[in-house]
């Protein structure tokens, strides 16, 4: 089953072809949410997008640390879409379905290697936003498409462009990764933090 992607979320630490994916998705007709940084290279690009704060009614908060953590991002996410009780509650609560989450971590590994590197410096570029996304979306890949690797954006740009959709197949594979890809980040972390000395 060919799910259709109608809107995507794109919030990406490593912008490489964030902005290409974004152009192709709006010419196939797919509506972006985006957040800070990749939002205002999205937008500088010509590409309409909508910022998540104007989505939520909420700003970004704290340094960024809370921005994607709302329920008409995760709701949106997480909604099983042919259960009428949660289509109830999309609707009474005024949340979109999110078709796609393109997200990729903050630069844990790359932070930790700098010299004389800081606990604190380490701890800020631990992702919390970006891991809860793409569990949702993985876990949801029954009807949502979750992209956490600039390689495979090509790939699913022109299966959209050619289908308006992913297929089932895509879609497990694309979740698998993305809790390999989680599941590897906070392997990372853990091995940081269990060499930190009290």
């Amino acid at each position: 089953m060919d799910v259709k992607i109608k809107k995507a979320l794109i919030s990406v630490s490593n912008k490489f072809g964030a902005v290409e994916l974004a152009q192709s998705l709006h010419k196939s007709g797919v509506e972006i949410i985006s957040t800070g940084g990749t939002m205002k290279a999205i937008r500088a690009a010509g590409v309409p997008v909508t910022y998540v704060s104007d989505l939520t009614g909420f700003p970004e908060i704290m340094n960024g640390r809370v921005k994607t953590l709302n329920p008409k991002i995760h709701g949106g996410i997480l909604a099983v879409r042919d259960n009428p009780e949660h289509v109830k509650q999309m609707e009474e609560n005024g949340i979109a379905p999110i078709d796609m989450v393109v997200v990729n971590l903050y630069p844990f590994k790359s932070t930790i290697r700098k010299a004389n590197v800081t606990l604190e410096e380490a701890i800020e570029n631990i992702d919390i936003g970006g891991p809860a996304m793409i569990r949702a979306a993985a876990k949801n890949f029954k009807y949502v498409t979750v992209v956490t690797n600039p390689d495979s954006y090509e790939e699913i740009a022109k299966m959209i462009a050619e289908t308006g959709g992913v297929d089932y197949k895509t879609r497990l594979k694309l979740a698998t990764a993305a809790f390999a890809h989680t599941a590897d980040y906070d392997l990372m972390i853990t091995d940081y933090l269990s060499r930190v000395e009290g």
